[in-house]
Order: C-alpha cells, then structure tokens, then sequence
C-alpha cells in the first residue's frame, strides 16, 4: 500500500510500512522513513510504485487545461476527487485525482483553498484582474531585461534618460527603471551614477553635482516666482554722515557699511549701517514667502543663488551714489577705544563708495595698517584697525594676527577656473568681522534687555546653536549674540531685523519667544544653512580637483595635520594619505605625486613622495 499526503504545504508520496490508525510510518522513494498523521493522507493505492508516482502525477497535471478545470468547478466548494470525476468523466485513478490536486494547488489564482483537499473557484473578476497583473508583471519583466541587457552593453535607454534626475537623486526603488539600473550597477560592480556616466548618460559632472542639490534643494528652479511690485519705502530721517562698505569684487548684496566722525575730545562716532530689506518685506507676505522658502543665499564657486530676487536686492543694496534705507548703530568711542554708548536708529544713509577687497588690499594691509594708509579713507582706516584689534583683545584676550592657513578665492569663467590664496585675518578681515560682531552683539543684548524675541546664536562647549533666548557665545566672548548684519542674504538677520526695527519704532514686536512660526525658522534655517554650506564645499572640492586636470598638475605639495591626513597647499583639498610614512611628523610640508582625478566621486589619488628637503626617487 502506498499513500499520497500533504505535509508543511507541500504534496509528499511513500509506501506504508505500518499502519497505526492514526498515523503510518512510512517509507519515501529516496528511503527516507518518516511518521505520517492519518488526516493527512489524501490518496491510498496499491500502483503504480510509490517511487514513480509523483512524476506521473505531475505529467498529468501539467496536461490539465487550468481554464478548462475552472470553468469545471462551478461557484460552490468542491472536493478535489469530485472535480477530477467531472473532468474526466469517470472514476479518477490515482495518478489522475493526485493530478488535479496538484493543478489545483499549483493555481492559486485560479482556486482559492478552503481546506485539505478542498478548494473553491476564484470569481471572475478577481481571476481576470490577477491574470493581468501576471501579464503586467511579465511585460515589466521583460521590459527590465531589455533596460538591463543595453545598459550592459553600454548604451543608456532612451526610456531612462527621461527619467535620469529623479534615478540619480531620488529614485523609486519600486520603478522598473531603478531596478534595471540597479540590476545592471550590481552586475557591473559600480555605482549606478557611474554606470549611466560609462553608457553616456551623464556627460557634465559639473551639472551632475549642480543638479542633485537643486533637485533637493530647488525643486520647482532656482528662478523666482512672480512678486507684487515693492512699494516706495516710508520718508526716512537723512543721516548726517555719508558711509562706506567693504566687500569682495563679486558682491551684489551688499548689506553692511560704515560711518566714521570725529567729536570733542578726541572722542569718534563710528556708524554700522546695515541694508534694511524688512522695511520692504513684511511678515507673512509674498516676498518673506519666497525669501522664508530659500533661507539663505546660496553661494559657490562661479555662481550662486541669491535669497531675493534681483529686483528687490537692487532696492535695498547699498549701492554707491545713493541714498539707502538702513538700520544703523552709532557708538561713541573714547580715546581709549572703549564704547562709552550707542544708538539705534532707521534712517536713509548716503553710501560715498563700496570699497573692493581686491583694490583695497594692496594698500590697506599688515605693513601698512599700523602707518600711513595710502587711501583717501587712509586715517579712517588705520584708527579702525586699532579700534578692531582693542575690540579683539577686550573680547578674546588675543592681539590681532594673520592666520597661516588661507583661505581661497575661486573665479571660474568658460569652464576654466583659477585658485587664488588670501591670507585669513588681514586687517580687512578684521575691521569688518570686528564692525559686525560689535553691531550683533550690541543689538542682541538690547533685544535682551527689553525681553524680545530673536534668533540668538549661542555656544557652549564647542558646540554653536540658535535660541530665541538670549545666552552667552564663549566663541565669539560676548554676553549675547545675533545675526542681523546680513538681511540680503539670510532669513535669520531679516526676522532679527524686524524685531529691531519694532524696538526702534516703538511698536510690539512682530514675533513672540513661542511663536511657532519664529520657532519653525529657526529649526529650518539651520538645516538649510548647513546643506548650503555642504555644497559650498563640495563644489569648491569639485573645482579644486578640475584645476589639478586643467593645469596638468602631477606633484602639489600639501602639510600634514595629523597620523595620515594630509592639507594641500595650493587648493582646499584635505584626504588621507595612505603611502605617507608613519615618521612624518604633523605640521611637515610634504610633496605629493597626484594620480588619477574622479570628478564625480570627487576623488584624487594622491601618493606621498617626500618631503621638499630629502624627496624620494
């Protein structure tokens, strides 16, 4: 005797060997003995031999038309030896009703089981909506192959291409697309961003980087949507004195100036005047709208993408040969340098000239400072300078120096670009970083006193966070501290800018400490501030490594910060250095061999190969 049983959902044979009523022991065509319940046999037959049952049984299920076997069963459960009686319109042998019953089981869309042996038909339309999501599914397949077997010989699907942006850097993981390219990366062991650069599918790295943080960070463009015309801004008290401002060459939004007089006593009145854009930009309106959504503007070599539209920077920037809109802080300075008050006020500032680093630098530097300035503002200057380098002192207890580590200064034109080093803490850089950190401390404390709202920037331990309460900056050294000297390019310095202006109108403050509006913007404008700056740096990365191909580098020279990490000299790239000998002690200059150059991964490899007194062969 032999039986046909299921076990763990699936269909088993053996030849009875002992039979207990309620279970069997049992013997397997590959001799495996094994203990069988009673309830799960669903045949018993003396032939054919239990070791050539199950391929016959499966040679007749496969000859069973499972539309025909279907249509067969009707509406109500069924037995499976009742529908193999009807389908073959007689008494079923055992290899026949084993076979349904694999046919059955092996069509789920087409029987839905109801029990051990008993199966009911799946409705029409069910049946017909699985059958086209088989059919669907083997297109989609087939479809993914076809995607797979070009990319595999080089080519980038003209399907894919249109689809590339959102593959690159924000794919479906469900799309055929993605899992062709996946498919096919995995296959090829690279990233699936190089492999659609192999199958020429992505021919400009410099767009490629460009556009994966515009697709997160701009998705709708970096253009601007369309704005109510600014209104003419409200008759403003004229300043007595006419203002100057230091910037870079590039400059557009230019937010910050300053005024210098001379009173009895040899006492000074120094003016900070900071562009006021909040006179313009309501809360809530569609301009702080477009200006709340970007947060900041974006800055990077060769471009940038401004918080405000042209338009409206034009109105508020401190442009040389006009009268400007501004919020300015007067301080009396004594003969000693100390700040014996100050005052705020909303006026309209004449600006006389926006002063350019590049043309000022030559004669307003570290040899010159502390002499004779050769500039019309060459006094003004030089007593800033001493100003700036007290306040210095007073703050941090550090006299002023130029750092040894510069920064860089990139200009990029026609796909070329050039690398400029600029000594950091210049007396430039001074007098302004000073100019700012004198005005946002100095309103941060006032805001304070008169217990407002703000955007406060704070540190502790290291560590630089914003509150809208007021607390101590151990960076910086001062009691209180906010950014309100940069409306034109940051959200936080216009919101700040308003609550100023609020204090100096006399009027309530337009944000609350827990309003969840100022409270969005600070969570907000700190994660955006922060990706901003990241793409800053990977496209000064990025550049960096196109001016090694361009200019054919093969040997750069770079200093060791610590174990093998090592700082090129000539451009602001900083990686380990695997070859670099353990001996070499940090702070050694180090001459480096440079190999191949990956500007979409945005690598280089670099080999150590001495240092300039002993090189290696």
């Amino acid at each position: 005797m032999n039986v046909f049983y299921e076990e763990d959902g699936e269909f088993r044979v053996g030849a009875v060997l002992a039979d207990n009523d309620t279970s069997l022991q049992t013997e397997a065509p590959h001799g495996k003995r094994s203990k069988v319940k009673a309830s799960a046999v669903l045949l018993r037959f003396e032939s054919p031999a239990h070791t050539v049952f199950m391929d016959e049984a499966r040679a007749c299920a496969e000859a069973i038309d499972v539309d025909f076997l279907w249509q067969c069963c009707g509406d109500s459960e069924f037995s499976h030896d009742t529908l193999a009686r009807e389908y073959f319109g007689h008494a079923p042998g055992a290899v026949e009703s084993a076979g349904v019953l694999i046919r059955l089981h092996g069509a789920p869309m087409y029987f839905y089981k109801k029990g051990r042996g008993r199966y009911k038909a799946a409705p029409e339309d069910a049946l017909k909506a699985a059958l086209a999501s088989i059919e669907r599914k083997k297109q989609q397949a087939e479809l993914k192959a076809a995607y797979v077997a070009e990319l595999a010989a080089g080519r980038f699907p003209e399907a894919l291409a249109a689809h590339r942006d959102v593959l690159l850097y924000k794919p479906d993981r469900n799309s055929i697309e993605w899992k062709a390219l996946e498919e096919a990366s995995n296959a090829a062991k690279v990233t699936p961003a190089r492999l659609v650069e192999r199958c020429g599918g992505l021919n400009d790295t410099h767009a490629y980087h460009l556009n994966r943080f515009l697709f997160e960070h701009f998705p709708r463009g970096s253009g601007f949507p369309d704005f109510p015309a600014l209104g003419a801004p409200a008759e403003l008290p004229k300043a007595e004195v006419s203002a100057h401002s230091i910037d870079d060459a590039e400059t557009t939004e230019i937010d910050d100036a300053f005024s210098l007089q001379e009173l009895p006593g040899g006492f000074r009145r120094l003016g900070v005047h900071i562009a006021a854009p909040a006179l313009g930009i309501p809360a809530q309106s569609a301009l702080d709208g477009i200006a709340r959504e970007r947060l900041s503007t974006v800055y990077f070599p060769g471009g940038k993408i401004t918080m405000l539209p042209d338009a409206v920077v034009e109105a508020f920037t401190l442009a040389a040969g006009r009268e400007c809109p501004a919020l300015s802080v007067y301080f009396d300075i004594a003969p000693d340098y100390s700040v014996r008050s100050h005052e705020t006020r909303l006026e309209s500032v004449f600006i006389a000239d926006n002063l350019r680093h590049d043309t000022l630098e030559p004669v307003f530097n570290a040899e010159t400072a502390g002499g004779r300035v050769d500039h019309p503002l060459g006094q003004e200057l030089a007593w800033l300078w001493q100003f700036a380098g007290h306040r210095l002192v007073e703050r941090k207890g550090e006299a002023p120096r130029v750092e040894d580590r510069p920064e860089f200064v990139f200009r990029v034109s026609d796909g070329r670009v050039s690398i400029t080093p600029r000594r950091r803490g210049t007396p430039i850089d001074l007098v302004v970083a000073e100019l700012m950190i004198l005005a946002n401390s100095t309103w941060a404390a006032d805001l304070q006193q008169k217990s407002r709202a703000a955007l406060f920037r704070m540190q502790s331990g290291g560590k630089v966070r914003t509150s809208t309460v007021a607390g101590p900056h151990e960076g910086l050294g001062v009691a209180h501290y906010l950014w309100a000297t940069s409306p034109l390019r940051r959200y936080a310095d216009l919101v700040n800018q308003r609550q100023l202006i609020a204090c100096v109108r006399g009027e309530s403050a337009p944000y609350q400490a827990k309003d969840t509006a100022l409270l969005a913007v600070m969570s907000e404008f700190e994660t955006a501030y922060e990706s901003y700056a990241e793409y800053q740096r990977t496209m000064e990365r990025y550049w960096s490594l196109r001016w090694l191909q361009q200019e054919k580098i093969s040997e750069i020279s770079g200093i060791v910060l610590r174990e093998n990490l090592v700082r090129l000299e000539a451009a602001p790239i900083t990686q380990r250095v695997p070859s670099l000998s353990a001996d070499v002690a940090p702070g050694s200059r180090i001459i480096l061999k440079v190999g191949d150059v990956d500007l979409l991964d945005l690598g280089v490899q670099l080999e150590f190969a001495g240092t300039p007194s002993a090189p290696q062969s």
